[in-house]
């Protein structure tokens, strides 16, 4: 048995162009309400999972949903899809509390989340 370098996707991010209707829906999906609520980024935290919701996709430019795969060392992940073929989208950067962010692009054009935990 061999054992992943990822903890899996724990985080979805999900770019919406209208805050307050995407945030009824999707309390109304989850069943709770947020844990972070801000007029750039509301959060649930549901069943060990992440969702975000990111008002016109963000800086990043999102135009579809992003999983991000978390794990424990984002700069040797990042080294590792990208010699395999991926491209970096996003390099790898502070979001706050020690909490890395990155996001590469698979060749046929998907957008992958990384994240590494402070």
């Amino acid at each position: 048995m061999t054992t992943s370098s990822t903890q899996g996707i724990k985080t979805v991010l999900h770019p919406v162009s209208d805050m307050a209707t995407a945030k009824a829906v999707y309390t109304a999906l989850l069943g709770l309400p947020p844990q972070a609520d801000s007029s750039y980024y509301v959060g649930y935290d549901a069943a060990g999972q992440h969702i975000g919701l990111v008002p016109g996709g963000g800086p990043q430019a999102m135009t579809s949903p992003v999983a991000y795969w978390h794990g424990a060392n984002i700069e040797a992940k990042l080294a590792e899809v990208t010699a395999a073929g991926a491209t970096v989208k996003e390099p790898a950067h502070d979001v706050g509390g020690g909490r890395l962010v990155a996001a590469v692009t698979d060749p046929d054009g998907n957008v992958l989340g990384l994240i590494q935990d402070g």
